[in-house]
């Protein structure tokens, strides 16, 4: 699959299968995630890979309802990192690693989409839970939740509004509106 393939299939489903995700794949996952880039190859992000019962329970109770659909993932992988492991207070005081990790979990996604995976982050879920139950360090700030597994069929746990958002992907915002001709404000204008 083209990279541009990848980046047109990949959506934020929500319908998992619940079988597991074979070690491999997700080692893949992992090994898209190491070479991402990163300011001066730092590589901020820490990532807990839940796969195994114990762990992966454990940071399902840190999900909040909305997201009860990702109980049925396979695979969680919990994304954390600190303002120290990157670059930052840069001239205009940028801190770069939330950027870094960013990257990781973009690159990350787009691999799991290429092997036929669902790769959905999330931020509906208790940090304070995911810090105790999956013992993060308190100098850590989660980040984000991926929920990964196989595209499944039943939309049982989804809301009404969730199952709707399953059949076609959202409407992007026009050209125009975020991204600008050489100044801010002046709509870029491109061929489709």
């Amino acid at each position: 699959m083209d990279v541009i393939d990848a980046i047109h299939k990949r959506r934020a489903l929500r319908k998992f299968d619940t079988r597991p995700v074979e070690t491999e794949k997700l080692a893949s996952l992992v090994e898209a995630m190491r070479l991402a880039p990163s300011c001066s190859n730092n590589q901020p992000w820490r990532v807990v890979v839940c796969r195994e019962s114990g762990s992966l329970n454990k940071a399902k109770t840190a999900l909040t309802k909305g997201n009860v659909y990702a109980t049925r993932a396979p695979a969680i992988f919990v994304v954390s990192a600190k303002i120290d492991d990157d670059c930052h207070g840069l001239s205009d005081g940028r801190d770069y690693y939330l950027f870094g990790c960013g990257l990781a979990v973009g690159e990350m996604m787009l691999r799991a989409t290429e092997l036929g995976l669902i790769a959905h982050p999330i931020a509906g879920f208790d940090p304070l839970v995911l810090k105790r139950v999956l013992e993060i360090p308190s100098e850590y700030i989660v980040i984000t939740m991926v929920n990964i597994g196989y595209p499944g069929e039943d939309d049982s746990l989804l809301s009404d509004k969730q199952k709707i958002r399953e059949l076609t992907r959202p409407d992007r915002k026009p050209l125009g509106e975020n991204f600008f001709d050489g100044a801010w404000g002046k709509p870029l204008m491109m061929g489709a």
